[in-house]
């Protein structure tokens, strides 16, 4: 085979999708500052101060925001449920439940895990610095603003 017959198949051979690579839906930054800010108008209207951490589904933080009045330890606490609720794709709520797990598990109210609309995980969101119901009732007013879901159904 001649050279052109040999670059016309390699050509022909890398246009073709890779047959071991499933795209698969994630988190971008737009859907997570869209979480993340809701979240904090959800807040402000019921004059709470909060923080709010959003984490992709690998435990990466995607975005945050500190409410000014908010203690400094509610951010810290709100990374350790939106981490805890991104990696294991369940609520802290639910993982409170669990006993002593790793150190990362949460297991206080206030992470929940961020799901697309087929299903997928993408992360979770952690809110800390109200009462607990506000904190969840906050995550989700999140989560329901950037069109997405809390639960895999």
């Amino acid at each position: 085979m001649g050279g052109f017959g040999k670059a016309w198949i390699g050509a022909l051979v890398l246009s073709l999708p890779a047959a071991a690579q499933t795209p698969r839906p994630m988190l971008d930054y737009s859907s997570a500052a869209t979480i993340r800010d809701a979240c904090l108008a959800w807040a402000g209207e019921r004059a709470l101060t909060v923080a709010v951490a959003v984490f992709d589904e690998g435990g990466k933080l995607i975005a945050y925001a500190h409410m000014d009045g908010a203690p400094n330890a509610v951010g810290e606490f709100a990374h350790w449920k939106g981490r805890s609720s991104a990696t294991v794709h369940v609520a802290s709520s639910e993982t409170a439940n669990w006993g002593n797990g790793p150190s990362g598990l949460a297991t206080w109210e206030g992470g929940i895990p961020i799901f697309s609309a087929r299903g997928v995980a993408l992360g979770g969101v952690g809110v800390s610095g109200a009462e607990s119901s506000d904190d969840v009732a906050c995550a989700r007013a999140g989560i329901a603003a950037a069109g997405l879901s809390e639960t895999a159904d």
